[in-house]
């Protein structure tokens, strides 16, 4: 056995009066988050300012502009249209005109709704100021003009050519002033709009200068009060793990790692009283280890003694016993032949009762590797080997779709087997009738056997179950008594259980459940 150092003395809790490693991450945090407040207004102000710079020039100048152009072109229109109308005196520009003033009237509704929205007075006035040209052009030119065609015809232009060049000369003024202005207020607003962004970029540089500074900040704590105490505490604890089981674990700072630290060696110490009975329980545990092989052994050599040597003996009983009877069998009287018969069928019986020994002793010894095994290739095999007795008894033995499960296929088909026999030997007066089907329980199946033989007292359930317990005279029913012995040591070898069900009392018959796991290819997890 290693020897192990004395134990250390209990000590005082370490840490007290060192800064805690909280109050480090607290003041670099106040700090950085002061810092980040700052940078979070400014930078909200900053793209709020953005945002009513963007909406001045993208929502308000820019469609005055669009407007005032849609204006121009329509006055334009109508200039030309009354113009061209008062020198042919056709009918189709004078409908021109009339369209054209519904656009001029369209536009200035569109732009009177945003003049109001434009910084300043200048908007509002050249818009009045505009209005007002238009509308003296119209009276002392255009309104004249279709009133004057029937009496001037086509004389009309010329006749008042010099009225139009005054009147419409003062509103391409009033159109070029109002452009000009919102030129200005667009340029403005762009700059605005510009400095914004400016801003914007800027505060965005110092939110990252906050966040190297934040990682600089924590980076230097968990390196200088976080890192290298643990790294010290590592090297320590790992001398300890190699078998130095009297160094000391203790380091400095900070006080969480310090009392932590003492923590740790009281821990040391309790660890090294339980190595201490571990090692005996480990000395007693190879004892009983050894105690246990050497009993596996001469179980080994049981099986073997009773697979060949016992079985050897009663075999010769047997055949002499039968020899016997044939040679002699005509000096033999009616008691002397019925003892031949108690002797070969004891031997026989004995026989049987040794095979099912061995098979119920090698479940999960022998054999038994588990992989995904397909439950209706088992219920084949099993009616195969049942084939004989499911023909003579009249038998009819169905199952639902059986599925795949994690197994061994040679117990499984046992399993099966030793069921529906019992089935078929437990009849009643009527041809049995049998019937298998699952029903998946989570990452388990469970399977369901019932038959309607002469069934099974309730009061029997966990009787029948126990080696050699049988319920009925061997005379009645033959067999030895182990196959539901059999069946519930294969079952929970799967890792599953196996039970009686209740009877049903307007259902004769017997019906068996138990529980196999699913193949891992269909468990639903």
């Amino acid at each position: 056995m290693t020897e192990l150092p004395p134990l250390p003395a209990p000590e005082p809790p370490r840490g007290v009066g060192r800064l805690p490693l909280g109050r480090w991450f607290l003041i670099a945090g106040m700090s950085i988050a002061l810092a980040f407040a700052v940078a979070a207004g400014l930078t909200m102000a900053a793209v709020n300012q953005t945002r009513i710079s963007r909406e001045a020039v993208v929502d308000v100048i820019d469609p005055a502009i669009l407007h005032t152009l849609q204006l121009s072109t329509a006055l334009g229109a109508q200039e030309t249209s009354v113009r061209t109308y008062g020198r042919t005196n056709e009918r189709q520009y004078l409908d021109d005109y009339q369209r054209a003033l519904r656009s001029e009237a369209a536009a200035s509704a569109r732009l009177r709704a945003l003049v109001s929205r434009l910084p300043g007075q200048n908007a509002r006035a050249d818009l009045a100021t505009l209005t007002e040209a238009s509308s003296r052009w119209r009276r002392d030119y255009a309104d004249v003009i279709i009133a004057k065609v029937p009496e001037l015809g086509t004389k009309t232009a010329t006749t008042y050519a010099a009225v139009n060049n005054a009147r419409f000369t003062a509103v391409q003024d009033a159109l070029a002033d109002q452009q000009e202005n919102l030129t200005l207020l667009h340029d403005a607003g762009s700059r605005e709009l510009e400095e914004g962004w400016r801003t914007f970029y800027w505060v965005l540089g110092l939110l990252a200068l906050v966040f190297v500074g934040a990682a600089v900040a924590f980076t230097l704590i968990v390196r200088y009060v976080v890192l290298r105490p643990i790294s010290q505490l590592t090297q320590q604890v790992r001398a300890v793990a190699v078998g130095d089981f009297g160094r000391e674990l203790a380091v400095d700072r900070p006080a969480e790692l310090a009392e932590l630290s003492g923590r740790v060696d009281a821990m040391r110490g309790r660890m090294l009283r339980e190595w201490r009975r571990a090692a005996e329980a480990r000395q007693l545990l190879s004892d009983q280890t050894v105690e246990l092989r050497r009993s596996n052994a001469e179980l080994e050599q049981f099986a073997y003694v009773a697979s060949h040597d016992l079985q050897e003996p009663l075999r010769k009983v047997a055949s002499f016993t039968q020899m016997l009877e044939q040679r002699y069998g005509d000096q033999l009287d009616d008691r002397a032949k019925q003892y031949v018969a108690f002797a070969v069928d004891g031997a026989k019986r004995m026989q049987l009762l040794i095979n099912d020994l061995l098979d119920l002793s090698r479940v999960g010894r022998m054999g038994g590797e588990k992989a995904e095994t397909n439950v209706e290739d088992v219920m084949k095999g099993a009616m195969n080997n049942l084939g004989a007795q499911i023909e003579d008894t009249g038998a009819t033995v169905t199952h639902d779709p059986l599925p795949a499960v994690f197994g061994n296929r040679v117990l499984l088909t046992q399993l099966f087997q030793n069921l529906i026999g019992n089935a078929l030997k437990f009849r009643s007066d009527e041809p049995p009738r049998v019937h298998v089907s699952a029903v998946e329980q989570g990452d388990m199946w469970e399977f369901t056997c019932s038959d309607n033989g002469i069934g099974i007292d309730g009061k029997y359930a966990d009787r029948i179950f126990l080696i050699f317990q049988r319920l009925h005279p061997r005379d009645v029913y033959a067999g030895t008594g182990i196959g539901l012995a059999l069946c519930r040591k294969i079952v929970e070898y799967h890792g599953g259980k196996i039970w009686l069900a209740d009877a049903d009392p307007d259902k004769p018959g017997t019906t068996f459940r138990w529980t196999l796991p699913a193949s891992p290819g269909e468990q639903h997890g």
